[in-house]
């Protein structure tokens, strides 16, 4: 009996709007991956929906001036929206402040602690004096200890990925007040994720091609050993925690939000007349669970959640967790704060949803990070969609609908390229689901589209134009041959553009439910309408790119307060003079750099100080290539105690300075290595 199949995508944030950033990472590979098990009549679920609790939304709501629930309902109903507008077909889109929700939650979690999973522990946390609260882990910002970087969240460092907890930063601040918080007891439960840690490993051991990005972060973090971890927070805003003493607590947003894909599956059984039919998904052995999400999750969906799932017992584990990378935009980092991002809802303005659905799909940060452009956009769209899919189709179908009264000519005495280009449909069909299967979505779509390649190729060769005159019947299987490639490539890439390829089923006199499998060099019969219809793709003009260029540019300069003019970091505290006399600071110059294993952020740069050669760990991977910057003067804060980095010991730190848009910038000197530098 075949597997069931249930697919989920991280639970977007109700904080904000949908941007490109958010479809490349968790939606769109999954919508493809999705639709592809559909057509090969898979029985596969989709879920996905808001996560609703957690600091993000308690921020906004703060920022605004209204209560999280005002900010979430509205963020829930316009990313619903625009994620349909979209075509990520999910078959449920929940939300975790629903009841089911809130029951489902509670319900684990009393399990759990019945069963003596959770430990009591009393800890002094950082306390906002001036909000009087306590400061959960991303209310606090401050120094990575390990990579430096000024931005690093109380549970997370963005720049090297290194997990923390807020008491670990250097010069923490509450983000609230932006005042230094204090110390304060209170009691949490813990999930003691050490004593569990074995068992997980063993089970990640059984776990089979899972991406080395993402099996790389797993082992980084199980390497250092597993910590307890808070699964309570002394917060007013999110799910309550059912255990009597810790009524004034919710929930961690992380302990909730992924039970949001059981809750919602619930909710989608009860919508389907059958309201146990969520447990043929959860709590069969028949079922595979894949996790789409981006690289930011990872430890969430392949070490917390798996392990709480483990202690209960009574639900299925992860078969795979592909996670993505992150995307760029226009050769920068992706930031809402500056304006820096496209927003789904306002390319659909201007655009149609299959356009990026393919272009994206081309270039998905599957194993490193990746970029969008709007001039690759328009190179994509113009010279694959347009010059060659779209080209294809409307050659074929104008040239039957004008020389073989729109029906399909009979395949007779055919020649060997006819056969070999018909073989092409079968042998591009088992590429295409091969790399779909790995969770290669770029690959798939590449593939794709060498099928409408092959078919272009084979058009242009046999040249009908001459044919119809000299030899009617070669010109006839000619077009019987690319009418059966057409046919092909309206069900192979439907997962990529639905909508394009629905009305190509149409144009062909094709049935809409056409499946995988019955796809091959014999779809069509001779002798059925065909009709020329519309070309598929219109190309796009320098001018509407250009357009979209100076709306971002516009946008990054309005939120960063003029174009000569930007937001800065606030001055730490006053320190003495003695205090910096104390950092030792001297010319360097690098050597050598590389990339360290499993480490995407980090490069192992050897660096010449004048009196020695220093080793030193720096989180600059993702702005700079390691060949661009052997030669490169630096300054290096040389006197810095060695912090071992992913088994790398790092003796020194490389002084950066950060642009307006977020990239790094080397601070140079031109002195002699060794010198000084006061």
């Amino acid at each position: 009996m075949s597997k069931k199949l249930l697919v989920t995508s991280a639970l977007p944030y109700a904080n904000g709007p949908i941007h490109l950033g958010h479809i490349a990472g968790a939606y769109l590979p999954a919508d493809l991956f999705v639709r592809y098990k559909r057509l090969k009549d898979t029985d596969v679920v989709y879920i996905c929906g808001s996560d609703e609790h957690g600091v993000p939304i308690t921020i906004a709501a703060e920022k605004e001036g209204v209560t999280p629930q005002d900010i979430v309902d509205k963020f829930h109903e316009m990313n619903k929206k625009v994620f349909a507008e979209f075509n990520i077909s999910f078959d449920y889109y929940g939300r975790t402040s629903s009841d089911v929700h809130r029951e489902t939650s509670q319900e684990i979690f009393k399990k759990l602690y019945d069963d003596g999973v959770f430990s009591k522990k009393v800890e002094e946390q950082l306390y906002d004096e001036e909000a009087d609260m306590f400061l959960p882990d991303r209310y606090v910002k401050g120094t990575c200890p390990n990579c430096g970087y000024e931005e690093a969240y109380g549970d997370q460092c963005e720049q090297c990925g290194t997990s923390l907890s807020p008491n670990d930063l250097i010069d923490p601040v509450s983000s609230l007040t932006g005042n230094k918080p204090i110390t304060k007891k209170t009691e949490h439960l813990y999930l003691p994720m050490g004593k569990y840690q074995k068992e997980l490993e063993e089970w990640l051991d059984t776990r089979e091609n899972w991406k080395p990005n993402v099996m790389g972060q797993v082992k980084s973090w199980l390497n250092d050993g597993l910590s307890d971890r808070a699964m309570t927070r002394d917060l007013t805003w999110g799910v309550p925690v059912p255990v009597e003493g810790f009524e004034n607590k919710v929930l961690y947003v992380w302990f909730d939000a992924p039970i949001g894909y059981i809750s919602a599956t619930k909710e989608w059984a009860q919508q389907q007349g059958d309201p146990d039919r969520w447990k043929e998904y959860w709590q069969d052995e028949n079922v595979e669970l894949v996790h789409f999400i981006g690289k930011d999750n990872i430890v969430f969906h392949c070490i917390i959640f798996p392990m709480l799932l483990m202690q209960h017992g009574d639900y299925v584990l992860p078969e795979n967790v592909p996670a993505n990378e992150f995307l760029n935009l226009e050769g920068k980092k992706l930031s809402t704060s500056r304006g820096w991002a496209v927003w789904l809802n306002e390319y659909l303005e201007d655009f149609e949803a299959d356009l990026l659905r393919y272009v994206l799909g081309t270039s998905l940060p599957e194993t490193k990070d990746s970029d969008f452009s709007w001039k690759d956009f328009q190179t994509k769209v113009n010279s694959e969609l347009a010059d060659v899919l779209g080209n294809f189709i409307f050659r074929t179908t104008s040239f039957t609908e004008k020389y073989f009264d729109g029906s399909v000519p009979e395949l007779k005495d055919p020649s060997e390229k006819d056969k070999e280009a018909l073989e092409q449909i079968e042998i591009q069909k088992k590429k295409i689901a091969e790399n779909y299967d790995l969770y290669k979505i770029r690959e798939a779509i590449a593939e794709t589209m060498n099928l409408a390649r092959i078919g272009n190729k084979y058009f242009t060769e046999m040249e009908p134009w001459k044919t119809r005159k000299d030899n009617p019947q070669v010109c006839a299987n000619t077009l019987h041959v690319c009418l059966q490639i057409s046919s092909a490539l309206s069900v192979l890439f439907h997962p990529v553009i639905p909508r394009k390829m629905n009305e190509l089923r149409q144009q062909l006199g094709l049935a809409e439910n056409i499946g995988w499998d019955q796809v091959n060099g014999n779809l069509m019969k001779a002798g059925e309408e065909v009709e020329q219809g519309e070309i598929l793709f219109q190309k796009i003009e320098d001018e509407e790119i250009d357009e979209q260029l100076q709306k971002l540019k516009n946008r990054a300069e309005e939120m960063s307060g003029g174009e000569d003019s930007r937001d800065y970091e606030p001055l730490k505290d006053e320190i003495d003079f003695g205090d910096f006399t104390a950092i030792d600071i001297r010319a360097g110059k690098i050597t050598k750099a590389e990339h360290i294993e499993k480490a995407d952020k980090l490069l192992k740069l050897t660096v010449d100080v004048g009196f020695e050669t220093r080793t030193i760990v720096s989180g600059i991977a993702p702005d700079f290539d390691p060949d661009d910057i052997v030669g490169q003067r630096v300054c290096v804060v040389a006197n810095l105690a060695p912090k071992a980095l992913m088994g790398v010991e790092s003796n020194g730190m490389i002084l950066m300075a950060e642009s307006a848009d977020g990239s790094l910038r080397f601070v140079e000197t031109d002195a002699e290595p060794g010198s000084p530098i006061t």
